[in-house]
This record gives structure tokens, sequence and C-alpha cells, in this order.
């Protein structure tokens, strides 16, 4: 790149992809991300089929399967991808109850905050849990084997812990839509994307 070029990316901000690294830089509080249109095509890929050949996806990517493994192992460094898992159908486990779990604390100091969080991350039962502004102040996903199983957990486990005001539960009658995959539409290809 030339000096003027430099100069230019430095004021604008922005760093060339040619080479497929990932990008970041502040907007407005949080990370922006910039990917070309092969890192998005392995995200892609990768979030319907994580079991793939890297020779398979640098077919389907277009791209050599040394370079494919390359952008793959950046992608998994900086963070975006986190983990790979085999996604299990809840019923044939015999975990057929999924709840929505609205839990109201009655005060909301940093240290009770903090506490909640740290027990409620702890329960297996909780396969989400989310801090939330509104009437409530988390949404819990819990899933358990039967009605029972359920009244332990809220009983003995999620009403043990301290500075509970409220719970109030929503049970699923059936699943209409449980994606896992992450819409990148957010994110672009491209200089003019940042």
């Amino acid at each position: 790149m030339s000096q003027q070029g430099s100069r230019q990316t430095a004021r604008n901000g922005r760093t060339a992809s040619g080479n497929g690294e990932v990008h970041r830089r502040q907007s407005a509080g949080k990370p922006r991300v910039k990917f070309d249109a092969i890192d998005l095509a392995i995200l892609q890929q990768l979030q319907h089929d994580s079991k793939i050949t890297n020779a398979m996806l640098a077919q389907q990517v277009g791209i050599s399967p040394p370079s494919t493994l390359e952008r793959v192992k950046k992608l998994e460094a900086s963070g975006i991808i986190r983990r790979y898992v085999a996604l299990i159908d809840p019923a044939l486990v015999g975990k057929s109850i999924r709840a929505v779990v609205h839990v109201t604390l009655r005060e909301h100091g940093e240290d009770l905050l903090r506490e909640f969080k740290q027990a409620v991350a702890s329960f297996e039962e909780v396969q989400g849990a989310w801090h939330t502004a509104g009437e409530e102040d988390f949404i819990l996903r819990v899933l358990v084997s039967d009605m029972e199983q359920y009244e332990h957990f809220v009983v003995h486990r999620l009403s043990a812990i301290p500075n509970i005001g409220r719970i109030r539960t929503s049970f699923c009658l059936s699943a209409v839509k449980d994606e896992t995959a992450v819409p990148l539409d957010a994110v672009g290809s491209g200089e003019d994307q940042l």
C-alpha cells in the first residue's frame, strides 16, 4: 500500500482486507465487524453444517483448502466463531418441557445482580438467561423433563436465590421456530460498509 493509501486508511479508520482478515473498529460504542464475501460464505456454511470438511468448505466458497483453513482459524481466534456443538433434539433425550421464566428481583444493587447471575448460570436447567429492561429483570429459557422437575427447579433452586421478588412462567406448547444461525445481514463486505 502506498504512503498516501496508508494515510487515507488511518484517517478514516479503515483497513484493507485483501487477505481475508477480519477487521473491527469502534462505532458508537460498539465494535463493527467487516468481512469480505468469502468470510460471509464460510460463516453461513459453518452455521448450517459445522461438520463439513475443510476441503468441501473450500470448494463451496471457491478458494483453496489452506486459505479456507486460515480464514476459519482467524474467525475462531477473533471470537466470532465461539465453538462447535451438536444440536440435540430435547424431546428425544427426555427433556420435553420448555418454559420461558420471567424473574423480577426485589432490589437491584450491583452485588445482588451479580449473585443472581452467577446462581442462574450454574443451573443446568437454564438454557439461556437474559438481563432485560422492562417489567421483568431477567428472562430465562428453561428445559426440564416434566412438571415435577420444573416444580423442584422453581421451589428448591430458583426461589432459593436471595432477592427474588416474582417468578412468572409461560410454558411452550410447540416450537414454531427454533433457529441457531445468526443472521449476517448486519455485517457487510467491502470498505464501504465501515
